[in-house]
């Protein structure tokens, strides 16, 4: 269990694992794998609920009507005005009032649009929207969408669905160090090893789905990745040994036993 809880915008969640809930092979092994993860948070694309009646979409329908914090992404988006009509029509059908801005001027590598992103994030803050951009590893970027108001920001390790790991601790340290708003890693990460690293660099969460839902067994999946994060954050806690170019002994080496 995570030491310390984490808050945006005032609500407080024990679990830093953030879960999708699509690509599951059957809502069976998806409601397995949501309990064996831990995660109060879900995600899912808007454009795939029936917003006119959530509580009796298909997506939605198999959460056996436990307490979530539901996260809708305006996947598909391609512009801001797009992002914003969608997380409107969320908030208007009682779904939720927080969005994840998704945002994607590519459909060979759904990168974020830094420019449209950042203008829905300032435009849905002003709204009352809880708002989590999912944004790229640039340390510039992300500070301006903190600026903006974003409750916390979702750089990306790799591009969504890679699985590639983390292609940049360096920006991902910066990004952490200079934040006054939790930091969830959103998009390309594989493995829970890759998690772990990231929890080590001190980043505040997770948010994944393929990774479980595409794994040969979901559920263990999901539970593996739970355990990363909470090793991970144990690990920043505590503090790494420095690295050295050469070998020290572990012993000390100038006294023996007579």
């Amino acid at each position: 269990m995570n030491k310390k809880p984490l808050c945006i915008n005032g609500k407080t969640l024990q679990s830093r694992f953030f879960l999708g809930t699509g690509r599951y092979p059957n809502p069976f092994v998806q409601n397995e794998a949501i309990k064996a993860s831990g995660a109060e948070v879900l995600t899912f694309a808007l454009r795939r609920v029936n917003l006119e009646a959530p509580a009796e979409d298909a997506i939605l329908q198999h959460l056996n009507g436990e307490a979530f914090q539901y996260l809708p992404n305006t996947s598909g988006a391609s512009t801001a005005e797009e992002a914003i009509r969608i997380a409107r029509l969320a908030k208007a059908s009682g779904l939720s009032d927080w969005i994840k801005i998704e945002i994607s001027a590519s459909e060979k590598t759904l990168l974020p649009d830094p420019i449209e992103t950042l203008k829905a994030t300032e435009i849905l803050v002003s709204e009352g929207f809880t708002v989590l951009p999912y944004t790229s590893d640039d340390p510039i970027l992300c500070k301006r969408l903190e600026e903006a108001g974003a409750h916390a920001v979702m750089p990306g390790a790799a591009p969504i669905g890679t699985g590639l790991g983390i292609l940049n601790e360096y920006n991902l340290g910066l990004i952490v160090e200079e934040a006054t708003v939790p930091i969830i890693i959103d998009a390309g990460l594989g493995t829970p090893s890759d998690v772990a690293k990231a929890m080590e660099l001190g980043v505040d969460g997770i948010l994944m789905n393929t990774p479980v839902a595409k794994a040969k067994d979901p559920v263990k999946m999901a539970k593996a990745m739970r355990l990363a994060i909470e090793a991970g954050e144990l690990s920043y806690e505590a503090g790494r040994i420095p690295k050295k170019p050469y070998a020290s002994a572990s012993s000390p080496t100038t006294q023996y036993m007579k």
